[in-house]
């Protein structure tokens, strides 16, 4: 029985002394972040594929259950909208090799604009994609979530592919109007998404997006605590990422949603303690 949790990214300056050491070399902090959460979202990949040699030292730094949700890049899924990107996805495929078991699911996340009109694209896509990998696919066009019919044709696409239909809740997000700036910067980019909680695989995986208070965050998760506890106990396996506007307590978040998780389901092994945080010794005058 696994619950795997984690963030949108695995380092972050507010993060710096409070949940890694700090200083810290760029290529020791997913280490440091992997003694915290055992999931990341691989986000970075949809501006920019990187080397084999850097996804290589992602490996080292990460145990072999460790998960990667890695996201397509963008030329692939909206620039090219899965047509005609043929070099760009295998640069991509090549240099996310390394990784192994750690990549947990290569992720499509599709623009707004891709819609029913454009499902045989994706199943012909999916068709071609190689069948070393799982597959998950977030979509942002509201057929696909008013319309039955939409619903029903993207779920049986996904389904002959074995991939996972990967729901963002911005639910809680935009239950009150923002309070900071950063929740103010999230109100402009984030999308308004209807809550989706029906597993399509053994492997599903929850975008979850909070507020700035903990207190908010803890109360919009309720229904996904409840969701993880009956999967698990179905013998699914899933992968949960928690966001908020500034992402500040992210880390201790998702190991909080975690405990409650495991209130409801004591058979779930408890996250290993974090690594100790240490901090250099700031100069003084005397």
């Amino acid at each position: 029985m696994s619950l795997h949790v984690g963030c949108a990214m695995w380092s972050l300056k507010p993060w710096q002394g409070r949940f890694t050491a700090h200083p810290l070399p760029a290529g020791e902090r997913l280490r440091a972040y992997a003694s915290w959460c055992n999931a990341v979202e691989g986000n970075t990949t949809f501006y920019a594929t990187p080397t084999r040699e850097t996804v290589a030292s992602w490996a080292e730094q990460t145990g072999p259950d460790f998960r990667f949700v890695l996201k397509l890049p963008r030329p692939v899924t909206h620039e090219q909208r899965l047509s005609g990107a043929g070099p760009e996805l295998r640069e991509f495929l090549d240099a996310v090799e390394p990784l192994g078991p750690r990549a947990h699911a290569l992720w499509l996340q599709l623009p707004g604009s891709f819609g029913p009109g454009d499902l045989d694209v994706l199943a012909g896509f999916l068709r071609r994609l190689p069948a070393g990998h799982r597959y998950a696919v977030e979509v942002r066009h509201r057929a696909f979530f008013d319309d039955p019919h939409a619903v029903g044709a993207l779920e049986a696409v996904l389904a002959g592919a074995d991939a996972e239909w990967v729901p963002f809740d911005t639910v809680m997000f935009f239950q009150a109007p923002p309070t900071s700036d950063a929740e103010r910067d999230a109100w402009t980019k984030k999308p308004r998404m209807p809550r989706r909680s029906l597993a399509l695989t053994d492997r599903p995986i929850v975008r979850y997006l909070g507020r700035d208070s903990t207190e908010q965050t803890v109360e919009g998760w309720r229904f996904w605590v409840e969701a993880v506890a009956g999967w698990l106990r179905e013998g699914r396996r899933p992968t949960v990422f928690i966001h908020t506007p500034d992402n500040a307590d992210a880390p201790r978040l998702c190991r909080r949603f975690h405990d409650e998780v495991r209130a409801e389901v004591p058979e779930l092994a408890p996250l290993p303690e974090p690594l100790p945080v240490e901090r250099a010794e700031q100069p003084t005058l005397f």
